[in-house]
This record gives C-alpha cells, sequence and structure tokens, in this order.
C-alpha cells in the first residue's frame, strides 16, 4: 500500500515538473520572440516634406476662353468678276487701305472715262453760259441748265469711280492676310471669301463664368492667360462684361483684352482664362502632391517623431552595452562602438495618417481648411509605400512639388 502510494506521488512531481516546464518554455519563448520583434531593426523610408507655413493666397474665377483677334474679318467682293491681279502672299503684314485683289475692270475703267469726257464737255458749257449771260445774251434758263448738266456729269464721274472701286479689294486696316482662297482668272461672285486678315498684335479673349461669380466682376480686373493652368504667362485686363445672363446656361459672357506682340497666341485657339480676385492672407496651403484621396476621405502623412515600440531596449540600454566592460581593453570598447549599427544618430522620425478638408486648388498647391496646422510637416513624396507610424527619413533633393527649374538648382 505504502509503496502504490510512493509510486503516485512520484508520478504527481513528474507531470508537475513537466507542466512547469512547458508553461515556462512557452512564457519564455513568447518574451524572446517579443523582444526581437520590438529590437529587429526597421525598414526606414526616405520621402520629401515641406514644412507648412502660411501664405498669401490670390484667388480667382477659372474659365475657359476662346481667342480672337481684335479686329479680325474674312474679306468678300461686293460685285462678280474674274480676278485679274493677287498682290498679297499669305502671312505678309498689310497696312490699312492696301490694295490686295484687283478684279477684271476694263468695262468699269471705261464708263469712268466717258463720264470724265462728259464731266469736262459739261464744265466747258457752263463756263460759256457763265460768259453769255454776264454780257447779256445768254438767258438765266441757259445757265441754270448747263450748270445742272455739269453738277450731274460730276455725279455720274463718281458713280462710275464707286463701280471701278468695287472691282478693287483694300485692306480695312492694318494685320496679317491669310492664305488667299482665290485663283489668278477664277470667277467670284459677292460674298465668296477671299482671305482672312487679322490684327494680331492686340487679342481678345471671350469666355463665360457662372451667374454666382457675376458680382464678382468688374472692368479692368487683371486677367492671366495661358495653354495649362500650370503656364499662365499672359497677362490682360477684363474690357466688359454682359448685362444679360443667358436664361438656358445661366452663364455670363466675359471679354478681355491682350496683348500678343509676339504672336504666340492666334485667332481661335483655346485658353485658360483666370481672372484674378483681392489677395487673402495667412491662408494654409501643401503642395498637390501631398494630398492622397482614399474612399474615406483626402488625407496628408505629417512627420513626427517616432515613438519607442513596447518593450524595445532604451537609448541608455543600449548606451550600456556599448560602454566596455570592466576592465577591458581601449581597443575591444573602440571595436565596440565601431560596432555600432548606423543610422541611429539623432531621434527618429515617423508619420502620422491626418484626415484633411480641402478648399481651392491651383498652380499646384491646395487650400486646407482643416486637419493641419502651420508649422506641422508633411510629406510630398514617396507616400505611397507609407502607412500610418512608418519610420522615415527626409530627402528633399528631389521633390515634385517644387517647379523643374528649382529641383535643377537643389541638385
Amino acid at each position: 500500500m505504502i509503496k502504490r502510494f510512493i509510486i503516485r506521488f512520484i508520478l504527481l512531481v513528474l507531470v508537475a515538473v513537466v507542466a512547469g516546464g512547458i508553461i515556462w518554455f512557452n512564457f519564455f519563448r513568447d518574451k524572446m520572440i517579443a523582444g526581437f520583434f520590438a529590437n529587429m531593426p526597421a525598414n526606414v523610408l526616405t520621402v520629401s516634406a515641406k514644412k507648412i507655413e502660411p501664405t498669401t493666397w490670390t484667388p480667382g474665377i477659372e474659365a475657359i476662353g476662346t481667342v480672337g483677334a481684335s479686329m479680325g474679318v474674312d474679306l468678300t467682293m461686293e460685285t462678280s468678276g474674274v480676278v485679274k491681279e493677287i498682290l498679297f502672299k499669305a502671312n505678309d503684314k498689310v497696312e490699312n487701305g492696301q490694295l490686295l485683289v484687283r478684279l477684271d475692270d476694263a468695262v468699269e475703267q471705261a464708263d469712268l472715262i466717258a463720264a470724265k469726257t462728259k464731266a469736262t464737255l459739261d464744265q466747258q458749257a457752263l463756263a460759256r453760259a457763265q460768259a453769255l449771260r454776264k454780257t447779256g445774251v445768254g438767258t438765266e434758263a441757259a445757265l441754270d441748265t448747263a450748270n445742272a448738266n455739269a453738277e450731274t456729269s460730276i455725279a455720274q464721274v463718281a458713280k462710275a469711280q464707286a463701280q471701278a472701286d468695287l472691282k478693287l479689294l483694300k485692306a480695312p486696316f492694318g494685320g496679317i492676310a491669310g492664305i488667299p482662297k482665290i485663283e489668278l482668272g477664277q470667277y467670284v461672285a459677292p460674298g465668296n471669301a477671299i482671305v482672312t486678315l487679322q490684327d494680331m498684335d492686340t487679342m481678345r479673349v471671350d469666355f463665360t463664368v457662372p451667374e454666382q461669380q457675376l458680382e464678382k466682376l468688374k472692368a479692368g480686373q487683371p486677367v492671366s492667360f495661358g495653354p495649362t493652368s500650370e503656364d499662365m504667362s499672359f497677362k490682360g485686363v477684363v474690357t466688359g462684361i454682359d448685362p444679360k445672363i443667358d436664361p438656358s446656361s445661366r452663364l455670363v459672357s466675359v471679354r478681355a483684352r491682350i496683348d500678343n506682340p509676339e504672336g504666340r497666341l492666334s485667332p481661335g485657339q483655346f485658353v485658360q482664362v483666370r481672372v484674378e480676385l483681392p489677395k487673402e492672407d495667412n491662408v494654409i496651403t501643401v503642395p498637390q502632391t501631398a494630398l492622397t484621396t482614399s474612399l474615406y476621405g483626402d488625407y496628408v502623412y505629417t512627420v513626427v517623431p517616432a515613438k519607442p515600440k513596447e518593450g524595445a531596449a532604451t537609448p541608455a540600454d543600449k548606451a550600456a552595452e556599448a560602454k566596455p566592460a570592466e576592465g577591458a581593453k581601449p581597443a575591444e570598447g573602440a571595436a565596440a562602438a565601431e560596432q555600432k549599427p548606423a543610422g541611429n544618430e539623432g531621434p527618429q522620425l515617423a508619420v502620422d495618417q491626418v484626415f484633411v478638408k480641402i478648399g481651392r486648388r491651383f498652380g499646384g498647391v491646395a487650400e486646407i481648411i482643416e486637419g493641419v496646422k502651420a508649422g506641422d510637416e508633411v510629406v510630398t513624396a514617396g507616400q505611397n509605400r507609407l502607412s500610418n507610424g512608418a519610420l522615415v527619413k527626409i530627402d528633399n533633393t528631389v521633390d515634385p512639388s517644387k517647379p523643374a527649374e528649382q529641383k535643377a538648382s537643389a541638385q
């Protein structure tokens, strides 16, 4: 009986020892795994960042406009005829009143000569009638008839001259002539387009804005133009605002004037238009490259000091580990210092995901209404690899939020 009791006791002790060993091993294993991951070197990502500072914002009204010449017309003939002379070439700069096209005017010139001849005879008859009247031989009726005939002849000459001028096409103003749309010997009818004439020195841009923006517009406001919203190098002013709003589209028509001394703009060209409104100070903006859009909203990554991992060794522990043991040779301490991992100098940086409310956008920047404040540092490039709390290091040698010329100078 006693022997059986001793055997059972020994078995219970063995089971307790085995169970305790298993529990201790699991606890030790979990602690070692946690310590390994806590002290494992984290992957540090390289990003570009920019500190937010209050800026002066120039709000504006954006639209798309159509360029037109301040004076431009498609020239036509008022009468029919056969083209006799073409006195210009494509893209010639012509002066006001310059002769461009002559139609066959032989009949009109003959009528003009006949009218001038008759006018000369009537003038001579009038002179004789006046001389006879002074001597008392001629009658008052004869003098009146001669005077009427002379006046009629002058009018006939003017009419014949006008008929002959209809065969001539002259420039109504100075400008650039387009491609001729006729050929020598071609028969043209009234209304047929001959050539386009455009004054390219001063241009106008017509565009429309929503009726809600009408109260912000006034004549003389500065306007910027360009082929894209990033390149708006042309400057002008508002010259006219249509007082009537289109009831079907609820848009109001606006016209602006723009100087074009180099001839870079052409009539019919589409341009981006921005009417500049009064400036606003202390506006928080970020580069648009810093914004990321998701299903939950727009957010940015802000750079903050990294929080130490739970269970990770503190800087004091690392310093104690790096300190040479008592009695160790200086060479051993130096070797330990050389083996210290690089990149641990200074505090580590991490990113914090912050959702923001966006206002207006223009010129590569966006207004932030809420979410970040002045002094925050936001990531402008490299955020596609980031997650909340990721460790980062800042390298601004390549920053897509800067213009190309600033990137070149930074390099």
